[in-house]
């Protein structure tokens, strides 16, 4: 793109902007919503044309585009939908369905005209082998089995490869759409906010997904850690032009820091040194011998640039007042229970807020996050159970739809007015200021604003009347990444109760003080942040599987050990039987040397039996002291899984380090102690065979 200009109106949203995009690029598209990054996107993929300038795209390159608004009708379904996505797929299947009806056409002419031409027939063959090599590329690099692998990645279940496209929703519409361009694989991708209806796997997968990919993509996105983990080059839409960097976004915050320091100490070197030129020239200006000195300065002084300052970006900042106390109970949900038809979406759930608790739900997509959020915001009426508030709790609650239910011909001051009748002129200024709108701003229409424009005037509503009890789903969705931090920055110091839904990592880690983590119809309400609840939940995986290797390991040893005792038991009762049962008296007439015979044998019977008992008594005693222990460890491993699973330990956070190293101790012990019964166990049947 060669200095490009776009405008609209008298605005102009980048001017004689240069930017190349290499093979391997992975960039990161920055700035304050409204700026133009969707804008620069759309240019790109040519939805939008420049007002001056010139977009070069390489001869077949191809490129795929992710909007944040799709329109995807209905009519097909959807493993379908993502296998003809690719470009000339469509076309070529009729391509072949045509020649294939020309070539029965041609077959049937020959065979009632016998002698004919054959060389209709042959060129139609040769087409039809051309078209057959073409669809065999297809079949070689876009299988079914890799878009069910996407399908898969993106949160799909199998039975979801039949259903019609109109059957889902816009969220889950929007990652057909992403699967289908994943599966394309264009030579660059631009992807505008493609977390925004994402959960926290498939989040997980898209990035793992893009860092293997080896193809070009620009990407636009609020959450600052999946932005992290895929770029390796800034463009910023900065107060002063669009802007390059190379690394990642946190490496280009520290680099806009550092510059803000150069420009600064620019700016007051440049300063003294302009100071120091004026006090020459007023100092000596009337000295006739210093005229030269003087004029020299005078001209230095005009050549001098005008310092360079660093232009401080706008952020969303907004505080709360103080709140209307409530009861130490805020919020109390019993048995609570939602299901659409036979589809059982939870049950049993029993919650309690307390006062001041900052409440992060998650969850994979459709577990019922939303849902649970709907019911406790008076939206969603349960199937069963009770929802109960405490005293003086006034809740508002902010929902994803709601900046797309806006009325787009309100303007701003009047969408915001309308949530308090009672706030002044001042005041909704004010508060719209907060949210970046100001002056001639707040009396644009709504209709016009940009997605993230829209989520900020939903937010000014919101919190134009906040009550004591903020519900946020998806707060951050549509957001830019300074706004977003700004908003964690600013519910911090809200002095009432708040619970959102978001998979936002870097908000949840920022803001939550608790998690309600929603998964296989229940809620597990866990008291501490977000990064606690996830190293917990990884120990308590890690010990739940040592715990069930051991128990697998000690059940089948025992097992093993327990046969060869009874075969041991067996072995040694056939012979004492022998040896108390009344021996033959010999013949009288049996030689006395055959006498002599039976007697040494007897002996030497005995003395084997005597060896075998004092071999395998001590290695029976070990077998069964190792199984002893075992199963000491066993019953106390029980114990400590019985008080891990109980979310009062982690309120003690130092018997939950002794409970999880002690059971991580007993489970190596565990292993090491079964390792050798089993051994033992071998050994003891082995002699006892002898």
């Amino acid at each position: 793109m060669a200095r490009a200009t776009l405008r609209f109106g008298a605005r102009s949203i980048f001017e004689a902007t240069e930017l190349r995009i290499e093979g391997d690029d992975r960039i990161g598209l920055v700035g304050p919503n409204g700026s133009g990054k969707t804008s620069l996107l759309r240019v790109i993929a040519g939805e939008q044309e420049l007002d001056g300038g010139a977009l070069h795209v390489t001869r077949g390159i191809r490129i795929g585009y992710l909007p944040q608004d799709i329109a995807v009708e209905g009519g097909s379904r959807l493993l379908d939908f993502v296998l003809g996505s690719v470009p000339g797929r469509t076309a070529l299947a009729e391509e072949i369905e045509g020649a294939e009806a020309a070539m029965n056409a041609a077959m049937q002419a020959y065979e009632a005209a016998p002698g004919g031409d054959e060389a209709e027939i042959t060129a139609i063959g040769l087409q039809l082998a051309a078209l057959h090599e073409r669809q065999g590329h297809f079949d070689t690099f876009y299988t079914k089995h890799e878009a069910a692998k996407i399908l898969h990645g993106l949160g799909f279940a199998a039975t979801d490869h039949e259903r019609d496209l109109g059957e889902f929703s816009g969220g889950w519409k929007m990652r057909a759409v992403l699967a289908a361009l994943l599966f394309q694989r264009p030579e660059l991708l631009l992807l505008d906010e493609p977390t925004n209806h994402l959960d926290v796997p498939s989040v997980a997968w898209l990035s793992d997904f893009l860092r293997r990919s080896d193809r070009a993509f620009v990407l636009i996105s609020h959450d600052r850690e999946f932005l992290d983990g895929q770029i390796d080059r800034i463009v910023s839409f900065e107060p002063e032009g669009v802007r390059h960097y190379k690394g990642n976004y946190s490496k280009y915050v520290a680099q806009r820091e550092e510059e803000a320091i150069i420009l600064e100490n620019r700016a007051k070197n440049l300063e003294r040194e302009r100071a120091k030129a004026e006090a020459f020239i007023t100092r000596f200006r009337a000295q006739a011998n210093k005229a030269k000195a003087v004029q020299s300065r005078v001209k230095a002084l005009e050549r001098m640039e005008a310092p360079e300052t660093y232009v401080q970006r706008r952020i969303m900042t907004f505080s709360f007042a103080p709140t209307k106390r409530t009861s130490a109970t805020v919020l109390k949900v019993d048995a609570l229970e939602k299901s659409y038809g036979a589809h059982q979406v939870f049950s049993g759930v029993d919650l309690t807020v307390n006062r001041g608790d900052r409440i992060g739900i998650i969850g994979v997509n459709g577990a019922g996050k939303t849902t649970l959020l709907r019911i406790i915001g008076g939206e969603l009426a349960a199937t069963n159970g009770t929802v109960q508030f405490g005293s003086h709790v006034e809740s508002a609650y902010y929902a994803q739809h709601h900046c797309d239910v806006l009325e787009k011909a309100d303007t701003l001051f009047e969408s915001v007015a309308r949530v308090d009748p009672s706030a002044g002129q001042t005041r909704v200024r004010t508060l719209l200021g907060a949210f970046l709108f100001s002056g001639d701003e707040v009396d644009k229409q709504v209709g016009v604003l940009s997605g993230g424009e829209r989520a900020r005037v939903a937010l000014a509503r919101l919190l134009s009347k906040p009550g004591n009890m903020l519900l946020m789903d998806e707060p951050t969705n549509h957001l830019d990444l300074a706004s977003s931090d700004s908003l964690a920055e600013s519910l911090t110091s809200f002095d009432g109760t708040t619970l959102f839904v978001s998979h936002n990592l870097a908000f949840v880690r920022r803001l939550a003080t608790r998690i309600w983590s929603v998964e296989d119809g229940r809620v597990e309400d866990y008291p501490g942040t977000l990064d606690e609840y996830l190293e917990r939940a990884r120990r308590m995986r890690a010990a739940d599987e040592a715990a069930s290797g051991a128990s697998k390991a000690g059940n089948a040893g025992r097992k093993r050990q327990a046969e060869g005792s009874r075969a041991v038991a067996n072995k040694s009762g056939s012979r004492r039987t022998a040896k108390v049962e009344p021996a033959e008296p010999p013949a009288e007439t049996e030689p006395a040397s055959t006498r002599e015979h039976g007697r040494a044998k007897r002996k030497l019977e005995a003395a084997r039996r005597r060896e075998i008992r004092e071999r395998v008594g001590p290695l029976d005693k070990e077998v069964k002291s190792l199984e002893s222990r075992i199963e000491s460890l066993e019953e106390a491993q029980r114990a400590r899984s019985v008080e891990l699973s109980d979310p009062a330990t982690y309120d003690d956070a130092e018997r939950r380090r002794v409970l999880l190293d002690e059971y991580q101790r007993d489970a190596d012990e565990l292993e090491r102690l079964t390792s050798r019964w089993e051994i033992k166990s071998a050994q003891l049947e082995a002699m006892s065979e002898t």
